[in-house]
């Protein structure tokens, strides 16, 4: 069978589940080999709630750029705390960051795309490939109406840079219905949503987004580009 058709197949059967029902599907179908990458947002919480719920066997992991806010690194800890799990964190190698901060400078992001790119590669892409080699799905917290370059998404999906399957399982959820399920389940989520930050990165390159603004606005804001690091690149 077509690898084409193996997708097809699978997104049929997770179509018309609910998110956590997928997820335990996902986590049935491919024991030991789906893992879920979290950057700590709201949808990421979300699913974190919905594999510790379930004590689904899939292993969570989160990327520490070595430039992310305090209220980030708060939020892992007590996320870790309350559902008595512990989230895997991968760092950049240590080499590439020096070699990169040696050429470019501490914040030579803020120059060019091509600047912020490379940071973006050693700081996120690199240990992403990392995280993921070996396993069979990739489960991300990705919504349809966060960008218009994730609206094209599927729920399910092959990620040809990493030569793996891509699930997502809150593509289709609203905003309101992610802010719904959090307040009811008591969902820790990071302080700065409350202050306007929707989608929070690396703190020299996120600030809150206003009103009116997309949702991804406050991600590299000097730049104009698709507000993407690489890590679902298309």
């Amino acid at each position: 069978m077509s690898q084409k058709l193996n997708l097809f197949d699978l997104e049929s059967q997770v179509n018309d589940l609910s998110p956590g029902e997928g997820l335990a599907l996902i986590a049935t179908l491919f024991p030991g080999k789906t893992v879920f990458s979290t950057s700590l947002g709201q949808e990421d919480q979300v699913i974190t709630q919905l594999i510790a719920s379930q004590n689904l066997p899939v292993q969570i992991f989160s990327l520490d750029t070595g430039r992310l806010f305090p209220e980030t690194l708060e939020l892992l800890a007590r996320t870790e705390s309350k559902y008595k799990t512990r989230i895997k964190v991968y760092y950049p190698e240590t080499a590439s960051v020096e070699k990169l901060v040696s050429n470019i400078g501490i914040n030579g992001f803020y120059e060019s795309v091509e600047n912020r790119k490379s940071c973006c590669f050693v700081r996120k892409v690199e240990p992403l490939k990392r995280a993921l080699a070996g396993n069979e799905v990739w489960v991300t917290g990705l919504r349809a109406e966060q960008s218009t370059n994730r609206s094209a998404m599927k729920r399910i999906e092959w990620d040809e840079a990493n030569q793996i399957i891509k699930y997502n399982p809150l593509l289709d959820w609203t905003f309101e219905e992610m802010i719904a399920y959090i307040e009811e389940h008591k969902i820790p989520y990071n302080p700065l949503h409350d202050q306007g930050f929707v989608s929070i990165g690396c703190a020299p390159c996120t600030r809150a987004i206003l009103p009116g603004e997309d949702a991804r606005a406050g991600r590299w804001w000097w730049e104009d580009s698709k507000k993407e690091c690489g890590l679902h690149a298309r």
